[in-house]
Order: structure tokens, then C-alpha cells, then sequence
């Protein structure tokens, strides 16, 4: 970008902020165990100090799980997990460390055996069995032992994760969570929402899981649905909040752990989310970024959540949305010299950096991911429509003497000034240290885009074209990843400072 230098003010840039920092850290645990058994026994004991009685259901019964945890906490239980041919070891470790007397198993002898029966009773335990003839009967037979409410949830039983993203905020409600399938209402669920006289209904999942013929037949449903599971569990936490001082996370496609992941979030009353393996999916980063969250309890071990999910939570960027703007394009080639086109080297950093963002957690929006072209007003109008939480522009600078050289941040005090300078000051050190340039400093102009973005806002001059030394740095691929990294440092510090 070429310009004039006069009359802009130099920021003074304390030395503490070239001191290494670490990224962003939020707070997150793991509860974890050598198998599903012991991860759901650490489970509830985090929630249980004793629990007299315990709901116990199959390791391999996904199923019968789906109408455990609103029963579990009405028995003021916690829902553990066993074998079907024999009592888990770990299991029965826990049942004598929370002091249990009796024990409720959920499910056939298909799902528990009666030798686990013997086990139990053997241990001295009072020991009951709801069961049904499949997966609907049980969820509706546990429905009865049930205190009366005016409510139910309906999800589809072969879709588990749906039942376990609403089971805390069933539980918390006293209501029961009944089965049904894809073809049409179960009559083993119809009978019981008559029985009970229920006037509302909670529908999870789309149409696909429980049909427009099946909603029409339930009693004043209202549905949440969505592209996918996590979707699907982060609109319930938008519509069902729950307290968030220590939101729960687990793997969606885990019901083990999920299953006491729900548990423990019903028996504190604290949001569950759910994530996969490698990463958090983009509607959770969004519902994090939306409320906030900061506090994390991560149900499952590292075989089904890895450490990279950990990471992210750990990143205060997590959930933020950025926008990134690659400076000119098109027509507008910006400032030219040594062989480089400012547009290009604008673009080639600015998808380095939304690959950076997006590994730490962010939730990011371009200008322009092409050779294309934006004036200044649709810039600043994309990034207001994005609700960005930061505008960040990137460009290269120019100047007529080729010993000009070095690298600078701007911002403009119109709007979000105090947090527009931190976010600058932030990244600029990072920048330099990347780059190996001159420290030109944080500086204030009213460029437009950063001048009438309402959010805070810098503009990047990550080095001069028109000077042989930072060309040849800017020339380098492995100089701009280095770069991306270094300005993703600088964001999540500014966050994590906020």
C-alpha cells in the first residue's frame, strides 16, 4: 500500500509485549478411563461423592441409554455402564467407592445378563430391572416410573446423540425421553403420551429422523433440528440454555461417554455439547463464541477426543469469528516492485492465516478468497453482515525509495479504539518476530476499511515490495506460514487479554 508517512503517531510499544506468551487458555479437564466402564464410574464420581442408588445400563445398548439419564435424575442417580455376560470390574469398583445400595438396571437380559443380577445381589445390593420388548417399550415402561410432567422429548431411537444432547435439559424439566422411528409414531410412544396426559412435546432431529406424520400426531410439538448432530446440539443450547460455568464435551459419535457425559451435565445442571474426534465442528465453535464459554469438562479419553480438541478449547480465539481481508485484487494489482504484486502476496498470507485460525479454533470469513475485487465499502460491509469479532486487513507497502523497509500495524480510533490498539499491539511483535524486519511499530491512520469497521480493527503492512530485503522475505512460502502462525499468536493473545 503506498502512502505518505507524515503526521502518522507512533504508538509506544511497551518490551513486555515482546515477551513469549503462550496461546489462550481456558480452563479444560478430561475425565477419562481405560474403557467406557471406568470413563462413566470418573464420571460420577466428579458428581457423586456416594450414590445410594445407581442406574446401570448395557456397555453395548445404546439404546436402552437414550431414556436413562431424565430417570437417573429423578432416582438422584448417576447412569454407569457394564457388560452384558458379567459385572464390569470397574463397575463394580465403583458401585463399592460411591457407596451404593441399589442398583436399577434399564434394559433385558440381552443388554444385562441375570449373572450380573447375581453379582449384584451378591454384593449385597437391591437390585430391579425395567425392561420392554425392544427399544420403545423400555423408553416408554421408564416413562412410568416417572413423576408426572406436562412434557415429553421424541427422538428417533437409532439416533442417539440427539437423545443426548437434550437429556441434561430433560432431566433438569422432569421430562421423560420417548422413542420413535422414521416411518411414523410408535404406538408403544402414543399410548404412553396418553397415559400421561402430556401436553407439550419436544421433538429432536429433522423430518428424516422423526416424520412430518409423526410430529402432526404428537400433542403441541415444537422441533429442533438441524444439519447435522452438532448442529442439532448447538441449537438446543441455544433454545435450552443451561448454566455454563462448566460446560460438558463429548465425542457424537461416543454414546458411552455421552451417555455419562449427560449424566453428570443433568446432576449439575451445566450445558453438553458435542464434538468429534479430531476437531470442534463449526456450530459448536459458534455456540461457544456466542456465550462465552471458558470452562470445560471433556468426557472420553484420547481415543475418542484427541488432543487437538483439547487445544482448541484451550485457545481463547475458539468461537470467535475473524475477518480477513487480503488487500486490492483484480484489476487493482496494490503496490508492485522486485517481482511481487501486492494483491497476491496479500492473498497468499491471508489463506495461510485462515487455515492458521480455523486449526486454533476461530470461525473465519474472507473478502475474497480469489483474484477478485471489493471496493472498500463492501469490505467493510461484508465484515459487519459476518458480525465479525475482529477486522483484520492485510496488505504490503510501497515506497519510492527502495531502502524503506520494515513491517507496521495501523489502527483508527473511530470506533472500538481501546481494543483496536491491544489488538494491534498484540499482533505486531508476533509479526516482526515472523518476519525477522524492521519494527516499524503500531500506528494510527484512517485507512477506510479499518476507519468505519465498527469492530476492532488493524490494517497489516507485513512488509515493502519495493525494498530488496523484505521482497526476498516476502518471496518465501515458508516466511508466510511462519507469518500466519505468528499473526494467529497475536489474535489469540488479544483475546485471551480481553
Amino acid at each position: 500500500m503506498r502512502f505518505s508517512i507524515k503526521c502518522l503517531v507512533l504508538i509506544g510499544i511497551s518490551l513486555c509485549l515482546y515477551a513469549p506468551s503462550v496461546f489462550a487458555q481456558h480452563t479444560v479437564s478430561r475425565i477419562e478411563g481405560n474403557n467406557r466402564y471406568e470413563v462413566a464410574v470418573n464420571a460420577a464420581k466428579r458428581g457423586w461423592p456416594e450414590a445410594s442408588t445407581v442406574v446401570l445400563v448395557g456397555g453395548d445398548a445404546y439404546a436402552d441409554a437414550l431414556s436413562a439419564v431424565p430417570y437417573a435424575f429423578e432416582q438422584g442417580a448417576p447412569v454407569l455402564l457394564t457388560n452384558t455376560g458379567s459385572l464390569s470390574g470397574a463397575t463394580k469398583s465403583g458401585l463399592q467407592q460411591l457407596k451404593t445400595k441399589r442398583v436399577i438396571i434399564l434394559g433385558g437380559t440381552a443388554s444385562i445378563s441375570e449373572k450380573v443380577v447375581t453379582q449384584l445381589k451378591a454384593m449385597n445390593l437391591a437390585v430391579s430391572r425395567i425392561q420392554g420388548k425392544n427399544r420403545y417399550e423400555l423408553a416408554a415402561n421408564v416413562a412410568k416410573q416417572m413423576k408426572s410432567a406436562g412434557a415429553a422429548v421424541v427422538v428417533n431411537g437409532s439416533a442417539y446423540a440427539d437423545a443426548v444432547a437434550i437429556a441434561p435439559y430433560a432431566a433438569k424439566q422432569g421430562y421423560p425421553i420417548l422413542l420413535t422411528d422414521a416411518k411414523g409414531l410408535r404406538q408403544e410412544t402414543a399410548h404412553l403420551l396418553k397415559s400421561k396426559a402430556i401436553k407439550r412435546t419436544i421433538v429432536i432431529g429433522g423430518e428424516a429422523s422423526v416424520s412430518k406424520t409423526a410430529y402432526q400426531q404428537l400433542p403441541s410439538p415444537v422441533r429442533i433440528s438441524g444439519a447435522n448432530r452438532y448442529e442439532v446440539a448447538a441449537r438446543i443450547a441455544k433454545t435450552y440454555p443451561m448454566k455454563t460455568s462448566q460446560t460438558y464435551m463429548s465425542n457424537g459419535y461416543a454414546y458411552a461417554d455421552a451417555a455419562a457425559a449427560a449424566s453428570i451435565a443433568a446432576k449439575q445442571g451445566q450445558m453438553l455439547l458435542l464434538t468429534d474426534a479430531q476437531t470442534v465442528p463449526g456450530a459448536i465453535k459458534s455456540i461457544i463464541g456466542t456465550k462465552k464459554l471458558a470452562t470445560f469438562s471433556v468426557v472420553g479419553g484420547t481415543s475418542t477426543i484427541r488432543t487437538n480438541v483439547i487445544t482448541q478449547l484451550k485457545n481463547a480465539v475458539l468461537g470467535e469469528t475473524i475477518f480477513i481481508d487480503p488487500g486490492h485484487g483484480a484489476q487493482d494489482a496494490g503496490a508492485v516492485g522486485n517481482g511481487l504484486l501486492e494483491k497476491n502476496v496479500n492473498l497468499e498470507v491471508a489463506l495461510k492465516l485462515q487455515t492458521r485460525l480455523n486449526q486454533a479454533g476461530a470461525l473465519t470469513v474472507m473478502s475474497r478468497t480469489s483474484d477478485t475485487f471489493d471496493s472498500l465499502q463492501t469490505r467493510v460491509s461484508k465484515g459487519a453482515k459476518a458480525s465479525a469479532d475482529v477486522f483484520i486487513s492485510i496488505h504490503a507497502n510501497a515506497n519510492d525509495h527502495s531502502g524503506a523497509n520494515g513491517t507496521e500495524t495501523y489502527y483508527d480510533a473511530t470506533y472500538a479504539a481501546v481494543n483496536s490498539l491491544k489488538l494491534a499491539q498484540k499482533v505486531q511483535p508476533r509479526m516482526v518476530s515472523a518476519l525477522g524486519t524492521r519494527d516499524r511499530g503500531v500506528k494510527t491512520a484512517g485507512f477506510y476499511v479499518i476507519k468505519y469497521s465498527k469492530m476492532p480493527s488493524i490494517l497489516l503492512e507485513t512488509g515493502f515490495v519495493t525494498s530488496p530485503i523484505d521482497a526476498s522475505i516476502l518471496k518465501s512460502t515458508t516466511v508466510k506460514d511462519r507469518l500466519a502462525s505468528g499473526i494467529t499468536t497475536g489474535v489469540s493473545n488479544y483475546f485471551e487479554s480481553k
